[in-house]
């Protein structure tokens, strides 16, 4: 089963680096915060390496 990635909102500052470096899977919702819309969008190792180990805050995990 794969994973799937969650923004916790409350926690995201809105820096879009992971919305710009793995588009297929987070994007900005309206109020200037990433979500996580497609978790098979990217690979889970892209999505590691490319939002979850380089979000600022810390905001992007890994939900069961």
């Amino acid at each position: 089963m794969a994973k799937t990635a969650f923004v916790d909102t409350d926690e995201c500052i809105g820096c879009e680096l992971c919305a710009t470096n793995c588009p297929g899977a987070f994007r900005m919702n309206d109020d200037g915060k990433a979500e996580c819309y497609d978790s098979s969008g990217a690979s889970e190792e892209e999505i590691q390496s490319e939002a979850i180990d380089v979000c600022p805050v810390g905001c992007i995990h890994w939900q069961d």
